[in-house]
């Protein structure tokens, strides 16, 4: 735990830090990178271009400096943060370089209200953090190694099928080279793909959602491809059945608690139906008696993948409505087959298919999430009962 005098001046530095702004992270990557190569093979490279994940940091060292005094207030973020880092195979040691850059970064923008006592104190608060992520991970490699399945580090698989959802959207089952048990994970965790090819410059590290109910045998992910991602075009364009990837054990904070008598409602724009498809697909699978809504959100039809997989479930299944916009259709679309309604989605619309005690999941680009977070709580949904992810980067220590 950290003393009085120690959260007194981290949070003396508070201004200091928001005067810098996200200025201050990216002279921590830029610094860190040039020192430390090495982990260009560890970090997304692409959002560090885009300005994402210096951002992402800087907003989780300010969140961590304001509530340096209540630490239980980021135990969300923690959890969500300790399962990305399995994902790109964090060490302890890893924690020491970033800390020394954090420090040295701090020195050399602060000027001089960055003094030997800041330093200290920012010493041993990152000190105390670093040690909560370092001990968090271990009990996270260690649970993922032991159970049916299971492994630590990387495993190779192979691509044993792979489907074109939409123009836009792949599907990929991967089976284990060894042929083996693979570990169950929880609908709406992701799987982590360790990347070399001669198109990529570094080792790539990419996190995926799985988009089918756990069967033991294989996995599915389903990529949408990035005008400007070098990753997704590869897996797209290049990367076909036979080809061999390494991944690391199913990972993610976000996932499917309902029980089998509370209604569900499945709330996605874009690829962020694919944790949706999981959930979905184990609800089914288990005969999940309660009503099931799927409400989905892309921009046309030539966008829309697995329309036709959910046409056929709503037909089987008389628990599961679906209710689908487009925000700009074209004349192929047919309203009242392919959608039905137009423009952006609009729960005020089907507030009738809403049960008051269901449980939302919710997944999609920033924006759609924070209209369709806004919208449940006005139409009175119960905060406790909505869970989301949101598509973007996050911290890695």
């Amino acid at each position: 735990m950290l003393d009085q005098a120690t959260i007194a001046v981290i949070k003396s530095t508070i201004p200091l830090l928001e005067s810098a702004g996200p200025a201050l992270t990216e002279h921590f990557y830029q610094r860190m990178f040039r020192d430390n190569p090495e982990l260009k093979d560890v970090f997304n490279l692409a959002h560090q271009r885009s300005g994402g994940q210096p951002l992402a940091l800087f907003n989780a060292v300010a969140a961590y400096a304001k509530n340096i005094d209540n630490l239980g207030a980021l135990a969300g973020a923690v959890e969500r943060i300790a399962h990305k880092h399995t994902g790109f195979l964090i060490q302890p040691a890893q924690y020491h370089i970033v800390g020394s850059h954090l420090l040295a970064t701090l020195k050399e923008l602060g000027g001089e209200a960055v003094t030997e006592e800041v330093l200290a104190a920012w010493g041993k608060a990152y000190g105390v953090l670093a040690n909560i992520f370092i001990g968090r991970e271990s009990e996270i490699y260690q649970e993922k190694a032991e159970q049916p399945g299971g492994w630590q580090g990387g495993r190779a698989f192979v691509i044993e099928r792979k489907q074109v959802e939409s123009e836009v959207i792949t599907s990929f089952v991967l089976a284990p080279v060894d042929g083996l048990p693979v570990l169950d994970f929880q609908p709406g965790q992701y799987l982590s793909l360790k990347l070399t090819h001669p198109d990529l410059t570094y080792q790539e590290i990419r996190q995926y959602s799985l988009s089918d109910a756990p069967n033991g045998r294989n996995y599915r992910i389903s990529v949408k491809r990035e005008s400007q991602g070098q990753v997704s075009n590869l897996l797209h364009d290049k990367l076909q059945p036979g080809d061999v990837v390494e991944a690391m054990p199913p990972a993610g904070d976000f996932v499917l608690t309902a029980k089998s008598d509370q209604a569900v409602v499945l709330i996605s724009a874009g690829v962020g139906q694919t944790p949706m498809l999981s959930m979905l697909n184990q609800l089914l699978a288990m005969g999940h008696g309660a009503n099931i809504r799927w409400l989905h959100a892309c921009e046309q039809g030539a966008l829309h993948g697995f329309k036709q997989d959910i046409h056929t479930k709503c037909r089987q299944h008389a628990q599961l409505l679906s209710r689908v916009w487009y925000r700009v259709p074209t004349d192929q679309d047919q309203p009242g087959e392919d959608y039905d309604f137009t423009g952006t989605m609009a729960l005020t619309q089907v507030r009738d298919l809403l049960p008051d005690d269901a449980h939302y999941y919710c997944c999609g680009p920033l924006p759609f999430m924070a209209s369709i977070k806004q919208q449940l709580l006005e139409i009175g949904v119960n905060g406790e009962h909505l869970h989301y992810e949101v598509f973007r980067p996050h911290r890695r220590s």
